[in-house]
């Protein structure tokens, strides 16, 4: 039987690559989106036409009625939903003096409580099935905190925080929860920073270059697969060495 993956902000970036390889591994994958309605379009037409089984969702991440409603669609079409990667997310970059409460606001609201509706939404099925994983994408800035950016480290902080504790709570129902924690990867996300600032950043990273969304994917596609049964808890660096 077909597993199923759930993948929130997959129309594009880290989620698309995501999506992607899962569908080409055999998965069911459920690709949600929330703004970016032409891009997952483009995306699944594209997954579908080449034969796998795609689902496109539109999903708010920060309203727990969406987010129960993604689970129990995915369930309705496929029987079950045996991973789910909560990759949603925004970014924002600013001193905190000048951060407008909507903005912080927002950060925290996508970039955490999504996460949170998430969790929440899936933990019943999982638990009724006794199996499960999910991921978590962080960031190197919630392990070490990013100047100018303290909303959004602080939220990525967050999600570290829950990956550990829900990892505690959900274990005896052998589900597995785990994080993936970026460094500089190459998306559109990163596209507003400069170039002489994007060359400084790129030095200071031993293996010398920016990370590649596909390389996010495969860590995501490890810990979704029988041989990551036994880790739980736990976070997953892939940075190219600017964090150890």
């Amino acid at each position: 039987m077909k597993k199923t993956v759930v993948i929130t902000g997959a129309s594009k970036g880290i989620g698309a690559a995501t999506a992607i390889l899962f569908a080409r591994k055999g998965y069911n994958v459920v690709i949600g989106y929330n703004n970016s309605f032409q891009t997952a379009k483009l995306l699944s037409s594209s997954l579908l036409s080449q034969g796998y089984s795609i689902m496109p969702f539109k999903v708010n991440v920060t309203n727990k009625l969406e987010t129960d409603l993604l689970i129990k669609e995915t369930v309705y079409k496929f029987g079950s939903v045996d991973i789910l990667i909560n990759n949603a997310g925004i970014a924002f970059t600013g001193l905190i003096t000048e951060t407008e409460d909507f903005d912080s606001d927002r950060i925290f609201d996508v970039n955490l409580k999504g996460v949170y509706n998430c969790c929440r939404s899936v933990t019943p099925t999982m638990v009724n099935q006794k199996s499960g994983k999910i991921i978590n994408i962080s960031s190197i800035w919630g392990q070490v905190g990013a100047s100018c950016e303290v909303a959004y480290s602080a939220a990525k902080a967050g999600v570290i925080g829950l990956t550990k504790a829900l990892a505690k709570e959900l274990a005896p129902s052998g589900i597995t929860v785990n994080s993936i924690s970026p460094g500089l990867i190459d998306t559109t996300m990163n596209a507003n920073i400069s170039i002489d600032d994007l060359n400084a950043f790129v030095e200071d990273i031993p293996l010398g270059r920016m990370g590649d969304a596909e390389e996010i994917a495969a860590a995501a596609l490890f810990l979704a697969s029988d041989d990551a049964d036994y880790i739980t808890g736990q976070v997953l660096g892939v940075n190219g060495g600017y964090v150890m």
